[in-house]
């Protein structure tokens, strides 16, 4: 008996920290080709990272994860910060695997803690994009306007009963 939930625990372990499988952000801030390889560079040197494309163009960095690995958001964004930039948008592509949403609730996918905002009530299924709306992950006008969006105070907190809630749209 004690095989099968350690079987159970191992099954469900794995498919919680392989949930993410891309994040694309956009910094702000950029002025040349070195500012874009101070970003790529900080990226690179966290530890669940496999890979980032940069788009020079754009100020935008795909970021590709490690198997298994927890991928923190904030650690990212916080990355981009201490090379002297600023997150104007962060999206996530997530497998989703049957999990209900609700407009203005939350919901626990994987390691992460989501609210999800100004959305229909559907499942999702397979490989979805998110916007992470919370602040310092959007520019602030675009916080501001989304806080009508909930009531809810860990909107402004960014948590709830101690654990990191991180506020979605699709």
């Amino acid at each position: 008996m004690k095989n099968i939930f350690l079987i159970i625990a191992v099954i469900f372990s794995f498919t919680a920290t392989a949930q993410v499988t891309k994040v694309s952000l956009q910094a702000s801030g950029l002025t040349c080709s070195m500012c874009s390889n101070a970003i790529n560079k900080a990226i690179k040197s966290l530890d669940f990272v496999d890979k980032v494309d940069a788009n020079i163009k754009n100020s935008t960095f795909d970021i590709f994860f490690k198997q298994n690995a927890v991928v923190d958001f904030d650690k990212l964004k916080k990355k981009v910060e201490d090379a002297g930039f600023f997150v104007a948008s962060f999206t996530a592509t997530i497998q989703f695997d049957n999990v209900a949403i609700a407009n203005d609730a939350h919901v626990n996918v994987g390691a992460n803690d989501f609210h999800f905002l100004n959305v229909k009530d559907q499942t999702l299924s397979g490989n979805k994009t998110i916007k992470i709306l919370d602040k310092g992950f959007i520019p602030a006008k675009e916080y501001k306007k989304n806080g009508s969006l909930t009531k809810m105070p860990c909107y402004k907190t960014g948590e709830e009963n101690g654990k990191r809630i991180f506020h979605v749209t699709i």
